[in-house]
């Protein structure tokens, strides 16, 4: 029973991993393009709601899975004495972090502001990917 439960939580989390991190790598993107969008006109108005839906309909509830089912996982696998663990849960509060970062900018673009350039949002899109790499390293290697 309990390892059907295990199971069945870990399949939730790859789920969640998997939808935060799509809409992770999406949303900087939407932001370069929306600074191409003139002010006011109906294309900044279409990222706007574009950009809030994705956050508030799959990058919030997927990454509060994530961590949800995570926490559990590394609770009932006594994974939380390994040093893989302490670095991917590091990882996991890095991209959360970014996450908040994307929520603020977000905010700033529904109020008509610009808080960056597009060079700068196609840089920041790689710090999700990088994240990425090292957590799944991490977990599938588990080097430590």
């Amino acid at each position: 029973m309990f390892e059907d439960v295990y199971l069945w939580i870990k399949a939730v989390h790859v789920i969640a991993v998997i939808a935060w991190m799509a809409g992770m790598l999406y949303l900087p993107r939407l932001f370069v393009y929306h600074c191409e969008a003139e002010i006011g006109s109906k294309q900044s108005e279409t990222f706007k709601v574009m950009e809030r839906r994705l956050l508030k309909a799959i990058i919030n509830p997927a990454m509060i899975l994530t961590w949800l089912a995570g926490l559990y996982l590394a609770w009932a696998g006594h994974w939380f004495s390994f040093g893989w663990l302490h670095v991917k849960l590091a990882m996991v509060l890095a991209l959360s972090a970014v996450h908040g970062f994307f929520s603020r900018w977000l905010k700033d673009f529904a109020a008509d502001k610009r808080p960056h350039s597009q060079k700068f949002f196609r840089i920041i899109n790689e710090v999700p990917t990088a994240l990425m790499i090292i957590i799944v390293i991490m977990v599938i290697v588990k080097p430590f």
